[in-house]
């Protein structure tokens, strides 16, 4: 991906942005994009142990800087406008969308807007997440309940419907944002703790490398219940509570290796949701090119880089222009002024 200098000059974050987050927002896209291009090499041991390790945070790692940054969420009349308009109109469109590819290589169209499809289900959990936001801002003990309530969500077969299993499976992540602080972030930022991060991270992959073949992927997924994977519930709540503590340590290490200086990608970590919205219209046609040569772990290290390039070719502004229609609508003419009792 070239640097050169009109690209960044283009997408300079505001003087009052924080370009710590919007590092972390890009960073953390480039491990989403890649990681759904090589999903599809899992064969290849190295491949899968990395999707393994990668699905471990990546979307905790979303989560947990989608709760920081809805701290502020209130019922508000601007504020449910921004949630309908940036949330559930682009859920709607983005159904139809990846209906079209299943209809045009399997010729089977299937749409329903309570079951979300493929990566949709983020835009339909964020959406009830911050719903909920003035409910846990309220709570005593809002991580201790969300753990207990992601602990219970393994024990039943819930629907598919509204994304339940993962809605609240990963809740814990989405209240753990909330209740974070600048300070909190500031910590992270210290020498000491930014080499320990980079030590854990480091000892995460080797211990996912170790570990891979002998753990379910669907524990990383977050989409069926205990008995579906196959253990008792006991087994299944200790497994959920190992896979939360991991996926919080692994995300706090990211965060404290995340470059808190302003990057020439800083920009592109503000349109992050075009990248995630995006990708899979092209994963989905890319993975049909995959031959023999990517099944190695050479291809498999060329589809990993070419993910960093596409994250960042979909957060540029000429992509942004031409799909803000489905990812940012202009929805003000849906909206009349707030109708309040007489």
């Amino acid at each position: 991906m070239s640097v050169a200098t009109p690209i960044r000059v283009s997408f300079r974050p505001s003087a009052g942005r924080d370009p710590f987050f919007d590092n972390a927002k890009f960073l953390a896209i480039t491990l989403v994009v890649s990681g759904h291009l090589v999903e599809d090499l899992r064969d290849v041991p190295v491949a899968h142990a990395a999707y393994f390790y990668v699905y471990l945070f990546h979307m905790p790692l979303f989560i947990v800087l989608s709760g920081y940054l809805s701290r502020n969420f209130t019922f508000s009349s601007g504020k449910a406008r921004k949630l309908i308009g940036t949330l559930a109109v682009p859920y709607v469109i983005f159904e139809l969308l990846y209906a079209l590819p299943r209809l045009v290589l399997y010729g089977r169209l299937d749409v329903s807007l309570l079951d979300p499809y493929y990566l949709t289900w983020f835009l339909m959990s964020l959406f009830l997440w911050r719903l909920s936001t003035p409910v846990w801002q309220q709570l005593r003990w809002p991580l201790v309940i969300a753990v207990a309530l992601s602990l219970l969500s393994g024990t039943s077969r819930l629907p598919d419907e509204l994304s339940m299993n993962r809605t609240l499976g990963l809740l814990p992540f989405y209240v753990l944002g909330l209740m974070l602080r600048p300070e909190h972030f500031a910590w992270l930022r210290r020498r000491r703790v930014r080499i320990a991060g980079a030590v854990t991270l480091v000892a995460g992959a080797a211990v996912a490398l170790a570990v891979h073949t002998g753990v379910r992927t669907e524990w990383i997924r977050w989409r069926h219940a205990n008995d579906a994977i196959g253990v008792d519930d006991l087994t299944g709540s200790l497994i959920r509570l190992a896979m939360l503590a991991a996926g919080a340590l692994l995300v706090a290490a990211f965060l404290a290796v995340t470059p808190s200086r302003r990057t020439w990608y800083s920009g592109l970590g503000t349109a992050t949701m075009y990248a995630y919205l995006l990708h899979g219209l092209v994963v989905k046609v890319a993975e049909r090119f995959y031959g023999d040569w990517a099944a190695t772990p050479a291809g498999v290290a060329a589809v990993a880089a070419s993910g960093a390039g596409l994250a960042a070719l979909l957060c540029t502004e000429p992509v942004r222009r031409v799909t803000r229609w489905a990812v940012e609508p202009r929805m003000g003419w849906a909206f009349t002024r707030l109708r309040r009792p007489g």
